[in-house]
C-alpha cells in the first residue's frame, strides 16, 4: 500500500503495483472489518447508546439492507424494451425475493463473519510479525469438504461463535441494559439458530414424489410392459436382433424391415429398462445385448458412423447413403449409456425383487382379457410375496412356473392374444428361474442345506442365500470354496460354488467386453459434420454424392442437444457450440418459452431421456413450459393433448401412413402448425418426465377411448377435419414405431424406477465432467424475433372460414410498419398502423409516399381540433404524433380502423375501397362523452401526384409543376388534374370532398398549396394550418407544391355521436368525377361502399382459396416488402458478398424493378410453405403490390427431381 517497498537487498525502491491496484487492496482490507464493525457498532447502541433505543438496530438493518434493495429499485426501473411487464415484474419480484433471503442470511451469520475475519486477521498479524512462518498455508475447497461434516451437529461445531455471541451478548445486555432486551432478543434468536439455518439451507433440494395413486401405477405399469412386448416379439434373429422400423396393424402391412442408429439405440437401452421393470432376467439382457452388438461390427460404416438406414434382413445400408448427425448423436448417447449399464449389472445383486413386480405387470394383462379366473387370483396371491432369500425366491418361482404352466393349458382353446401372454407367463418364469439356478446353483439343492459346516463357516455360507452380487460371486473360488477344500463331507459345496463363481466370471467378462464393445462403437468421428465457421452441426451428411448439408441444427430446443452434449463431452467439438445454439424465448401468455422448430414434444423431451435435468434451469423450465403449452392447446382444441412428429391417416401407394412432424403453435417456428391436429400418445408418454400426474391421466383418457394396442398405445390420433371420413371426429393410426415405443419406455421407467438411465448416463466421468452446461439459468430477457408471427398461430380458427379473425395493433410504432392492404382490383390503399401509407390507382401514384420506415408521414390525414382550446390531434398516431389513451388500429380484409380516446372524445376512424367506384372513404365517428358541447374542426391532408411513383421520385418538383386544382363549393369537393403534355395524352381525374350525415356544405373551405398548409419551417406534425382557428384560404388552381385539404367543423351535445366523411377517388375524365361527387354526397353510399367491402373481400379470399387467418399473415408479411425489414433480409455479409446488378437477374428471367421475395428450399417435407407463398404473391397481386417470387430450389440430393415435380404442381 505504501510507495515504496523494500526489494530483495533490503533497500527501497518504488513500490511496481499501480494507485488502481492498491485501491483494490485498501478495499479488500476494508472489507474484511466489515463485519466486525457492524457487530461492534450493534452492540455499542445495546449497550453504550440506550438513549437511540431500536434506533440502533435499525440503522445497521439499513446498512445491510439498503444496497441489495437498492439494486432491486434499479431492476424494476430499467426494464427491457421487449420484456413484457408481467414476466419482469415477476423476475423482479423474484430477485427482490433473493435479496431479502441474503439480508436475512447476512444478519443470521453476522457473529460467524466477524469471528472468521478476526481470526483470518490475527493469525496474519501474528505471522507476519511475530513467527514469521506458515506465511503461505492453504486449504483447497476439496479438503475443506472433505473434512466438513454435513449434518446438524457438525454445523454447530463449526459455526459456534454465532450462538456464543447470542449468549454471551444476551448476558451482557441482560446484567447492563435490560431494557434493551426487548429490542435485542430477535436478533439474539436469530444467532442462536445459524448453525441450524445453514445446515437447513445446506439440505439438497429433493424432487417431489409423483403425485399418482396406486391404480395409476398399475396401469402406467401395465403399458410398460406391452410396450417392451413390442421388442420381444420383433426384435429377433429373423431382423438380426436389429429393431424392425415399425408395425401397422390397421391397414395390415405388417413389419417395415428397416432399421435406423435411433431405432438400434433405443432397442439396446430398452434391454436394460426390461431389467429394470423386471421383464427380463440378466442372461437374457446379455443374450439380446450381445446378439445386437454382433450385428452391429457387421454393419457398413462411413467414419464410425452408421448410415440413416438398413434393411434389417439383408444389413445392407439403404441409397443413399446418408450419416445424420441427430441420429448418430442419439445412437452414441445411447451406447454409452448401454455401457455403463452393464458395467452396473456386474454389482448388482443377482437377485431383484423387482422380477415379481415384473409377472405381476403381465399377470394384470392377462387377468384383463379373461376377466375373474380362480387359477389367476391365486397366482396373483403368490406373487404378492417378496421373498429376502435366494432359496425362498427359487421356491416361489418353481411354483409360479407350474401355475403358470397350469394356466396355459387351461387357455388352450381360448383366442390367441389370451394364449401368447399365458406362454409368456410362463416363460418369464422359467427365465427368472433358470437365471437363481445358474448362478446359485446352492439355491435350489436342498441336499446342501442338510450338510453341517464348521462353526467358521455357518455364517459364511448362510450369507450365500442373502443375495450376493455378480461381482461377489465371481471371487467365490478364491475365497469360500478354497476354505472349504480339504473337508470331505463339504466337497459338494466346494464343486457348487467354484461353479457358480466360473459362470459369474465368464458373465462378469462378457459384460464387461459388450460394456468395451459399446463404447468402441459409440466412438464416431463428428468432426465431419461440424461446421467450425458457425460452431453448428450440420443435419447430416451424403456419403454417396460426399456433400454435407447446408442445413444447421441451430435451436437449443432441439432433438440433436443430446448430439452436442456428447460431442462436447468428448472433445471432438468446442464449448462453444452449445452457446452458438439459438435461444429464442417468446412469451404468448406472459411466460417466457423456449422456442424450437416445429413445436413438438419430440424436441424438446427426447434428450431427456438419457440426460439429467436440473430444476430451475433453462432447460428445465423450457420442457415444463412445453409440456404446459401442449396441455392448454389440447384442451382449447377439445381433444386429448400431446403433439410430435408421428404418423397420420395419409398413406401411400402400398398402404403405408405417412409421417411428418406436427406442433403446437407458438411453440414452433414452423409456419402452418395450427392446419393439423393430430395427437401421438407417446408424446404424453414422454411428458411423465416432466409432468407425471396430468401426462398419466391423458394417457388414462387415451386408453378409456379405446387408443391402446397389443403392444400400448397406437401411433397416433388424427382429428384434422380434412382427412377424417363422414361422421367421423378422430382416425386411429393404427401402427407403432420402434423409436416411438423406446421412448415411452424409457420415459416410464424414468418416473417408475427413479431415473436409472439418467443415474448410468452421468455415471461415466466423461459426460459427468460436461454437466455444468444443462445448468444454465433462465435469462431475463427475451428475443423480439418474429414473436408476433408465432403468436399468430395462436389466432388461426379450427375451421377454414375464418370468421372473425383480425389484427389489432396497439403499439404505432413498431420496429419496422405493420401493415394492412385494400383494394377492388384498380384502386389500391396500404395503411400502416400508425396511419401512414400510399393510394395507388392502376400504375399512378394517387398521393405521395415514400419508404420510411423510421418516420412513416406519408399518406392521408385528418386531423382533428377543439376550437375551443386550440389542441389539435390526428386520427390516427400520424402525423401529430400525440399519444393517446386506448389507440388500436384493427385490420380486417374489409377495412382498416383507428380507435382513440381524447380526453372526453372518442374517435372512431374507419377506411375502405368500395368495390363499385375508384374511390376510397374515410369515415370518422366522434363521440361526445363530456357534460359540455365540443365543437371540432376536421381537416384532411394529402399530397397530390396523380403519376407513377419512378416519375415522382426522379424529380417531384418538376412532376408538381402539372398538377391544376378546383375547389367546387357547392359541392364542397376538390378536383385535381394534370395537364395534357399532348393532345392524345388522357390525364385522370382526382376528386376530395367531405360529407356528414347532415349534407351541410355550411363552413367547408379547402386548401390546395402545401406551403400555406404547413408554413416556413414546420412539419406535418404541427402545421401552420392548426396554429390559428380560422377557415383555409380557398387557394385553387395551378399551385408550385399541390395538396388537397378540406376543413369543417361539426358541434357535438353532450353525449351525441357525429359522423364525417373524407372520399379520394380517381376517374378518367372530369365528367365521371362530377358524377362521384354528385353520387357521394349522399351518406347512404357510404355505408353502401362499406357494406359492398366487407362482401367483396370475401368473394376475393374465395377465389383465392384462401383463409382470412392466412390473408392476415400475407399482409403482415407485406409489410417487410412495402418497408425494408433487416430481420427478413440476408446478413450484411452476404450483402456485401454480392459482386452482380440487376442485369445479372435478367438471365434468370427476373426484371428487378419491384420488390423480390426469396423462398430457399431444400426439403420436400417443407413445399407446404411452397404452396403457401404462390398463394400470398396471389393476394398481394389482388392487393395491387408488385413483387417478384423467386424460388431456389437448394435441394441437390438424390430428391431434388422429386422436390422440383412438386414445386411445379
Amino acid at each position: 500500500l505504501l510507495p515504496w517497498v523494500t526489494g530483495a537487498d533490503r533497500s527501497r525502491t518504488v513500490n511496481p503495483i499501480s494507485a488502481l491496484s492498491r485501491w483494490k487492496i485498501f478495499d479488500n482490507l476494508r472489507r474484511s472489518f466489515v463485519p466486525i464493525a457492524l457487530l461492534l457498532f450493534l452492540f455499542g447502541t445495546w449497550l453504550f447508546s440506550p438513549a437511540l433505543g431500536g434506533w440502533g438496530t435499525v440503522l445497521l438493518l439499513a446498512i445491510i439492507a439498503v444496497p441489495g434493495l437498492l439494486s432491486a429499485v434499479v431492476e424494476l426501473v430499467r426494464k427491457p424494451e421487449q420484456l413484457p411487464w408481467p414476466m419482469h415484474l415477476r423476475g423482479v419480484g423474484e430477485s427482490i425475493g433473493n435479496k431479502l433471503g441474503q439480508i436475512a442470511l447476512t444478519l443470521a451469520f453476522l457473529p460467524y463473519d466477524a469471528f472468521i475475519s478476526s481470526d483470518a486477521i490475527g493469525r496474519t498479524l501474528f505471522r507476519m510479525v511475530v513467527t514469521k512462518k506458515r506465511l503461505l498455508e492453504w486449504q483447497t475447497s476439496t479438503d475443506v469438504a472433505r473434512k466438513a461434516h454435513s449434518d446438524l451437529v457438525g454445523f454447530y461445531e463449526k459455526i459456534w461463535s454465532a450462538p456464543a455471541v447470542a449468549v454471551a451478548g444476551g448476558i451482557l445486555v441482560a446484567v447492563l441494559q435490560p431494557a434493551q432486551l426487548l429490542t435485542a432478543w430477535p436478533i439474539l434468536g436469530l444467532w442462536l439458530a445459524a448453525p441450524w439455518i445453514a445446515w437447513w439451507i445446506s439440505q439438497p433440494i429433493a424432487p417431489p414424489a409423483p403425485d399418482l395413486s396406486a391404480e395409476q401405477l398399475i396401469f402406467l405399469r401395465r403399458i410398460a410392459r406391452k410396450t417392451w412386448h413390442f421388442f420381444e416379439t420383433f426384435v429377433t434373429a429373423q431382423e438380426n436382433w436389429l429393431p424392425p422400423d415399425n408395425f401397422q396393424e390397421e391397414p395390415f402391412t405388417g413389419v417395415a424391415a428397416r432399421t435406423s442408429p435411433t431405432n438400434i439405440g433405443l432397442a439396446l437401452l430398452a434391454n436394460l429398462a426390461a431389467r429394470d421393470f423386471g421383464y427380463l432376467s440378466l442372461g437374457r439382457v446379455v443374450q439380446r445385448t450381445e446378439a445386437t452388438i454382433a450385428t452391429l461390427l457387421r454393419l457398413d460404416r462411413h467414419r464410425g458412423h452408421f448410415y440413416n438406414w438398413y434393411d434389417t434382413r439383408t444389413l445392407k445400408p439403404l441409397l443413399p447413403l446418408y450419416v445424420s448427425s441427430v441420429d448418430s448423436g442419439n445412437l452414441a448417447g445411447h451406447l454409452l449409456t448401454l455401457g455403463a449399464g452393464l458395467r452396473e449389472l456386474t454389482d448388482a445383486t443377482i437377485f431383484d425383487p423387482q422380477i415379481f413386480a415384473g409377472l405381476r405387470d403381465t399377470l394384470e394383462i392377462l387377468r384383463r382379457l379373461t376377466g375373474e379366473d380362480a387359477a389367476l387370483s391365486q397366482l396373483e396371491t403368490e406373487l404378492e410375496q417378496t421373498p429376502s432369500t435366494l432359496r425362498a425366491a427359487c421356491a416361489l418361482l418353481e411354483r409360479l412356473g407350474k401355475q403358470a404352466a397350469q394356466i396355459v393349458a387351461a387357455l388352450a382353446n381360448r383366442e390367441e392374444d389370451l394364449k401368447a401372454w399365458a406362454q409368456i407367463l410362463q416363460r418369464n418364469c422359467e427365465e427368472h428361474l433358470e437365471e437363481l439356478r445358474f448362478l446359485a446353483p446352492w439355491s435350489a439343492r436342498a441336499d446342501l442345506a442338510n450338510l453341517r459346516p464348521p462353526a467358521d463357516l455357518v455364517d459364511k455360507l448362510a450369507q450365500l442365500d442373502g443375495n450376493p452380487s455378480l461381482r461377489e460371486i465371481s471371487d467365490l473360488d478364491q475365497t469360500l470354496a478354497a476354505q472349504l477344500e480339504g473337508q470331505l463331507w463339504l466337497e459338494e459345496w466346494a464343486i457348487c460354488l467354484r461353479e457358480a463363481s466360473t459362470r459369474a466370471r465368464e458373465r462378469v467378462l462378457t459384460l464387461e467386453n459388450l460394456a468395451r464393445q459399446s463404447e468402441e462403437v459409440a466412438a464416431m468421428d463428428f468432426t465431419f459434420l461440424f461446421d467450425p465457421s458457425r460452431d453448428l452441426f450440420s443435419i447430416g451428411f451424403n456419403v454417396t454424392e460426399g456433400r454435407r448439408d447446408v442445413s444447421f441444427y441451430d435451436l437449443l430446443a432441439s432433438e440433436a442437444r443430446l448430439c452436442s452434449y456428447v460431442t462436447i463431452a468428448q472433445g471432438q467439438v468446442p464449448q462453444d457450440h452449445w452457446f452458438s445454439l439459438g435461444r429464442l424465448l417468446v412469451a404468448p401468455h406472459g411466460e417466457p418459452i423456449l422456442v424450437s422448430w416445429s413445436g413438438s414434444m419430440f424436441e424438446y423431451l427426447m434428450p431427456l431421456l438419457v440426460m439429467p435435468n436440473y430444476s430451475n434451469t433453462l432447460l428445465d423450465h423450457a420442457c415444463k413450459a412445453a409440456v404446459q403449452q401442449q396441455i392448454e392447446y389440447g384442451n382449447s382444441r377439445g381433444v386429448p393433448w400431446g403433439i410430435s412428429e408421428s404418423g397420420y391417416t395419409r398413406t401411400d401407394a402400398q398402404r403405408n401412413y405417412q409421417y411428418r412432424a406436427f406442433g403446437v403453435p407458438g411453440l414452433g417456428l414452423k409456419r402452418g402448425l395450427a392446419e393439423d391436429l393430430v395427437i401421438a400418445p407417446y408424446a404424453s408418454a414422454m411428458a411423465l418426465m416432466v409432468a407425471p400426474r396430468e401426462a398419466c391421466e391423458n394417457l388414462q383418457r387415451l386408453a378409456d377411448e379405446g387408443r391402446e394396442g397389443v403392444y400400448g398405445f397406437y401411433e397416433a390420433i388424427d382429428y384434422t377435419p380434412s382427412r377424417l371420413p363422414p361422421d367421423e371426429s378422430s382416425v386411429t393410426v393404427k401402427s407403432f414405431m420402434a423409436h416411438h415405443q423406446g421412448m415411452s419406455l424409457l420415459a416410464l421407467v424414468y418416473l417408475l424406477r427413479d431415473l436409472p438411465m439418467q443415474r448410468r448416463f452421468l455415471s461415466r466421468p466423461l459426460l459427468k465432467a460436461a454437466d455444468l452446461l444443462l445448468q444454465e439459468r433462465v435469462p431475463r430477457a427475451e428475443a423480439n424475433v418474429l414473436p408476433e408471427d408465432l403468436a399468430l398461430e395462436d389466432s388461426r380458427p379450427e375451421r377454414a372460414d375464418g370468421e372473425g379473425v383480425m389484427r389489432v395493433l396497439t403499439n404505432p410504432t413498431p420496429r419496422t410498419p405493420d401493415v394492412h392492404l385494400l383494394s377492388n382490383g384498380r384502386y389500391h390503399v396500404a395503411i400502416s398502423s400508425a396511419g401512414g401509407g400510399y393510394s395507388r390507382w392502376r400504375d399512378l401514384a394517387v398521393t405521395r409516399w415514400r419508404e420510411d420506415a423510421t418516420s412513416d408521414c406519408w399518406g392521408t390525414f385528418v386531423y382533428l381540433r377543439d376550437v375551443a382550446t386550440g389542441e389539435f390531434w390526428s386520427t390516427a398516431f400520424q402525423p401529430t404524433q400525440r399519444a393517446t389513451k386506448g389507440y388500436e388500429a384493427i385490420f380486417t380484409q374489409a377495412r382498416a380502423e383507428f380507435r382513440q380516446r381524447q380526453g372526453g372524445l372518442e374517435i372512431h376512424t374507419e377506411l375502405c375501397v368500395s368495390p363499385e367506384d375508384d374511390v376510397e372513404l374515410r369515415r370518422t365517428t366522434l363521440t361526445n362523452h363530456s357534460a359540455v358541447a365540443r365543437t371540432i374542426e376536421l381537416t384532411s391532408y394529402s399530397e397530390v401526384v396523380l403519376a407513377t411513383q419512378a416519375a415522382d421520385e426522379a424529380h417531384p418538383a418538376f412532376s408538381n409543376l402539372f398538377v391544376q386544382t378546383e375547389f367546387l363549393r357547392p359541392s364542397s369537393a376538390i378536383l385535381c388534374t394534370r395537364r395534357a403534355r399532348s393532345e392524345e395524352d388522357r390525364p385522370p381525374w382526382l376528386l376530395h370532398l367531405v360529407v356528414g350525415q347532415d349534407r351541410s356544405t355550411d363552413g367547408v373551405s379547402c386548401e390546395t398549396d402545401r406551403f400555406k398548409f404547413i408554413g416556413r419551417g414546420r412539419t406535418l406534425a404541427s402545421p401552420a394550418a392548426m396554429q390559428t382557428i380560422a377557415p383555409l384560404s380557398d387557394t385553387a388552381g395551378s399551385v408550385l407544391d399541390p395538396i388537397i385539404s378540406l376543413r369543417r367543423s361539426v358541434t357535438l351535445a353532450p353525449h351525441e355521436t357525429v359522423v364525417v366523411d373524407f372520399l379520394i377517388g380517381v376517374t378518367e375524365n372530369r365528367e365521371h368525377a362530377l358524377g362521384l361527387v354528385e353520387k357521394y354526397q349522399h351518406s347512404r353510399m357510404a355505408d353502401r361502399a362499406l357494406d359492398l367491402a366487407w362482401t367483396h373481400s370475401q368473394v376475393t379470399l374465395r377465389q383465392l382459396d384462401v383463409s382470412e387467418a392466412e390473408a392476415q399473415l400475407y399482409a403482415r408479411l407485406a409489410g417487410a416488402i412495402i418497408y425494408a425489414d433487416p430481420a427478413r433480409r440476408a446478413t450484411p455479409g452476404v450483402l456485401l458478398g454480392n459482386r452482380r446488378g440487376q442485369s445479372g437477374l435478367w438471365t434468370y428471367g427476373i426484371s428487378g424493378d419491384t420488390p423480390l421475395v426469396l423462398l430457399r428450399i431444400t426439403d420436400t417435407e417443407k413445399t407446404e410453405i411452397v404452396r403457401q407463398l404462390i398463394q400470398a404473391h396471389s393476394y398481394w397481386r389482388a392487393k395491387g403490390l408488385a413483387v417478384e417470387l423467386v424460388i431456389l430450389n437448394e435441394d441437390v440430393s438424390v430428391y431434388r427431381q422429386s422436390l422440383h415435380d412438386q414445386i411445379n404442381n
